[in-house]
């Protein structure tokens, strides 16, 4: 019996930190929207619906601040960036989805 219970609350923990491990949940900093999507590091698709997304982005106007997953300060210059994104218009091509929040406390990964 204890080692029935021990294997379900394994997987339970499992399944709650699947969404944490995704590359995209680390995200931070400087990011560079590309025009193409050649060269870019990930697509994603904006929500307009936080319900749908799988990430909380604030948008940051200075860079120094821009230190935790979910808190990008967008540049004008690729060789600033420290990761590129392209935003795609069809969610099914997307790496994952985001929502731009005007609260800093809800970013990050859903």
């Amino acid at each position: 019996m204890r080692s029935t219970i021990f294997t379900i609350s394994l997987l339970l923990a499992g399944l709650y930190s699947f969404a944490q491990n995704e590359p995209y949940c680390r995200l931070q900093g400087s990011v560079y929207a590309t025009p193409t999507k050649q060269g870019a590091d990930f697509w994603v698709y904006e929500e307009e619906s936080e319900a749908f997304a799988d990430m909380f982005i604030f948008e940051e106007e200075n860079k120094l601040y821009a230190d935790q997953p979910g808190i990008w300060f967008f540049v004008d210059n690729i060789g600033l960036a420290d990761f590129s994104i392209y935003f795609t218009k069809e969610k099914s091509e997307a790496d994952f989805v985001v929502y731009f929040t005007e609260s800093i406390t809800f970013v990050g990964c859903q």
